[in-house]
């Protein structure tokens, strides 16, 4: 076995030598800090209204048996009260 260039080893202390620092390093004083793009905050707010919608209930039996009490009352199928229940509705579609 022929070994060439003995002196390579000294080359290798020298890259060891300009690793070495004259002293204690300080750390610099940095605070971390994120920021959230447009378009994640309106997915998050998206999945907060699918989440709440999936939670909340298809029919609100509060307001059932308040219709029907109101409905027992004979005065209260006025042609006003109908007026008003079909514009609801009309707007609420649309129209």
């Amino acid at each position: 076995m022929m070994i060439n260039g003995v002196n390579n080893v000294s080359q290798v202390n020298n890259v060891q030598n300009l690793r070495k620092t004259e002293g204690p390093v300080k750390a610099r004083d940095t605070s971390d800090s994120i920021s959230v793009s447009k378009e994640a905050k309106e997915m998050a707010e998206i999945y907060y209204m699918d989440k709440v919608a999936a939670e909340t209930p298809d029919v609100r039996a509060d307001k059932i048996a308040e219709i029907k009490e109101k409905i027992k009352d004979p005065s209260y199928l006025s042609d006003a009260t109908i007026k008003s229940a079909a514009d609801k509705f009309l707007s609420a579609i649309g129209l």
